[in-house]
């Protein structure tokens, strides 16, 4: 695992866990619940890109 990859996967998990703690409110914010989601996401395919990348031929 590459450093890079490491990184993002940690802000992945942080970003889950803030979407997490957003949702348990008792009213969530739903522009940085879609921020939230966006960033999430992006993290993500970034991941897939990497493993892509790193995959043997």
């Amino acid at each position: 695992m590459t450093a890079r990859m490491f990184r993002l996967m940690l802000m992945h998990q942080r970003i889950d866990e803030r979407l997490r703690l957003e949702l348990r409110k008792r009213a969530p914010d739903l522009g940085e619940f879609t921020r939230l989601q966006l960033l999430r996401s992006r993290a993500k395919r970034l991941l897939g890109r990497l493993a892509l990348r790193a995959a043997p031929a």
